[in-house]
């Protein structure tokens, strides 16, 4: 008996053999991963934990996954050997993903949202009010303002 009839004998004995799955395209922000090796799963998107960093910035370690010093424990149901459950992660953390044909993309993750708009300053900037007068984007530091700007051209 060769390997295949071995193989193909076996399976249906009970002893499921995982399947090799497709490579895959990640969406996330404004990059776009290829990842070659996946866990077949037809619910579920399983990546090699070695490739989580380049997919999203974060890390898997012993306290959870982190991105730089933020830490999500991570329960071991997400975890499996090198593999690692990307989808289960982004539920847990209250992640949008959608997937089509290979695709999978990411939306922006709300716990790491607040700490993006209180880390970024627009930058100061003077233009006349609606009487003419010069007003500088600073003069409002520390209260939420709304722009408009329009153009002609």
């Amino acid at each position: 008996m060769n390997r295949r009839e071995f193989l193909a004998a076996t399976s249906g004995a009970g002893l499921a053999l995982a399947a090799p799955s497709a490579p895959v395209t990640v969406l996330y922000d404004d990059r776009t991963v290829a990842v070659d090796r996946t866990r077949a799963d037809p619910n579920d998107l399983w990546v090699r934990a070695a490739d989580l960093p380049r997919i999203n910035q974060f890390e898997v370690k012993p306290q959870g996954a982190c991105r730089a010093d933020l830490c999500i424990p991570v329960p071991k149901t997400l975890r499996s050997g090198e593999w690692f459950n990307l989808t289960g992660f982004a539920r847990r953390i209250h992640q949008s993903v959608v997937s089509d044909s290979g695709v999978w993309s990411f939306g922006e993750i709300p716990l790491t949202r607040g700490e993006f708009y209180r880390s970024r300053v627009a930058p100061d900037f003077a233009a006349p009010d609606r009487r003419g007068r010069i007003v500088h984007l600073s003069d409002f530091r520390g209260k939420k303002i709304l722009v408009f700007t329009w153009a002609s051209w």
